[in-house]
């Protein structure tokens, strides 16, 4: 993959990105505060924004969304597929986790 095929990359994800956000903000806010891990203050200006606007932010060649999983612990119970039937559980660890820092951040 050349330089040019990661920047067209990086804008559709960028484009799709926002979109979603935005499709997630007007349809369930506190939700989507959670599960995009943004401030209030992001979500207005991202449900306020026109399509001109998304896609002439998303043309950046920056990365707008980022890993939120910063933590070896959480990515050690994401990626569990040891013990049978342990998967949800740790799916389900990872996200109190998760959730917590939401609520940290917040």
């Amino acid at each position: 993959m050349n330089a040019d095929q990661i920047l067209m990359e990086i804008r559709e994800a960028n484009l799709s990105y926002l979109m979603l956000a935005q499709s997630l903000i007007r349809a369930d806010r506190e939700q989507a505060l959670f599960r995009l891990g943004i401030s209030e203050e992001s979500a207005d200006l991202v449900s306020s924004l026109s399509p001109a606007q998304i896609m002439r932010i998303a043309s950046s060649n920056t990365l707008l969304c980022r890993m939120r999983i910063d933590d070896d612990m959480v990515w050690t119970l994401l990626t569990n597929h040891g013990k049978a039937g342990s998967d949800s559980v740790s799916r389900l660890h990872a996200n109190i986790l998760m959730a917590g820092r939401h609520q940290e951040a917040a």
